[in-house]
């Protein structure tokens, strides 16, 4: 069971929330971890059940919504533009190329949106629920736990063009990697490394990993960095010209469990994808000794991990009177939607 965090700090309840109030955090001032202690004390516990019960039946379902959650970081911050659909102002985040066929849970999000406006209406945000909803997943497939800063609005847009041009691309060099995520506002070497073991779970269609196995930059040949036994399981799976929709697990050791397999697998030239693998096979690369180090200590790895998670987190968060609550995370709400409070402040616009 997930504990409210209305509960005491108790094994199970530290397990989930990180006993929040007791723990110190670096988010945007105005985020903060009791945001909802009164006005919606079972937040935590609406999550953590709907994911449980979905792991059931997915157990990629944690890995996806941590990726979703990412996603929508990366692009225009943290304010659920990934989970709007196109309407007559703007085309769907879903459409874009790193998105398409691919971001999967938004009926997931939806499950636990219809849920906690059941609970608590008009108070939490879709941005929220998918914050919470990554530190619950990635709790549940046995990674750290943390303070999660909260108190997000929602955004009134989707950005189609930025999700073209500002999610990381699987394929691309360190160099690439840096630019991206120092644009996003993480420009910390351990941002990017600790970021990256989020692929210690989840899967990668077959059409991210191909170009490495079979004709790497254009050289017919195999990426050299991929260990020869790892490259001969891939061919099987993702064979040239094949279902390029079938998926291989990001950690072929412990593919549904978050811990530092990840590290160890690049060390060992077993990185999926290539972005992956370039942060240990670029020479003389700045991100080597954290890969070692990430991998030889799981709490280290953990403690720069949920850092680097509370720092994406606060990227251009819309708090206070900005943007909205969604009654629904995929539209924007209408004017008629917009209803008072009993102290008479506007709860969305």
């Amino acid at each position: 069971m997930v504990v409210s965090p209305s509960f005491p700090c108790s094994v199970v309840g530290a397990l989930i929330l990180g006993c929040l109030l007791l723990q110190a955090s670096n988010s945007n001032a105005q985020l903060r971890p009791d945001f909802y202690f009164r006005t919606c004390p079972r937040v935590f516990d609406i999550i953590g059940n709907i994911i449980v019960r979905e792991m059931g039946s997915d157990p990629r379902i944690t890995a996806s919504l941590l990726r979703l959650h990412f996603h929508d970081c990366f692009v225009n911050g943290c304010d659920a533009s990934i989970l709007l659909d196109t309407s007559a102002s703007f085309r769907t985040e879903k459409d874009a190329l790193p998105n398409a066929n691919s971001a999967r849970g938004f009926n997931v999000i939806d499950r636990m949106k219809t849920q906690i406006e059941r609970a608590c209406p008009r108070t939490v945000s879709c941005a929220d629920i998918l914050t919470i909803a990554s530190q619950v997943s990635v709790v549940l497939s046995g990674g750290p736990s943390w303070s999660v800063p909260l108190g997000r609005r929602d955004g009134l847009q989707a950005f189609f063009d930025g999700a073209n041009t500002l999610l990381p691309s699987p394929f691309f060099t360190l160099d690439e990697l840096k630019a991206s995520f120092a644009f996003a506002g993480l420009n910390r070497t351990s941002d990017l490394v600790a970021l990256s073991g989020a692929h210690t779970f989840g899967r990668a269609q077959c059409q991210l990993v191909t170009p490495r196995l079979y004709n790497f930059n254009n050289t017919n040949g195999p990426d050299p960095s991929i260990d020869t036994t790892y490259l001969t399981q891939l061919r099987a799976l993702c064979p040239e010209n094949g279902d390029g929709t079938v998926v291989a697990n990001f950690d072929p050791v412990t593919p549904n469990t978050f811990d530092n397999q990840y590290y160890t697998n690049l060390r060992n030239g077993r990185g999926l994808i290539q972005s992956d693998q370039e942060l240990f096979s670029t020479p003389q690369a700045d991100t080597i000794p954290l890969v070692e180090q990430y991998s030889s200590n799981r709490s280290v790895f953990f403690k720069a991990f949920v850092e680097a998670m509370i720092r994406m987190g606060d990227l251009q968060s819309l708090t206070g009177n900005q943007g909205q609550i969604r009654l629904n995370c995929r539209v924007v709400n209408s004017r008629r939607s917009v209803e008072n409070d009993d102290d008479g402040v506007v709860s969305s616009i």
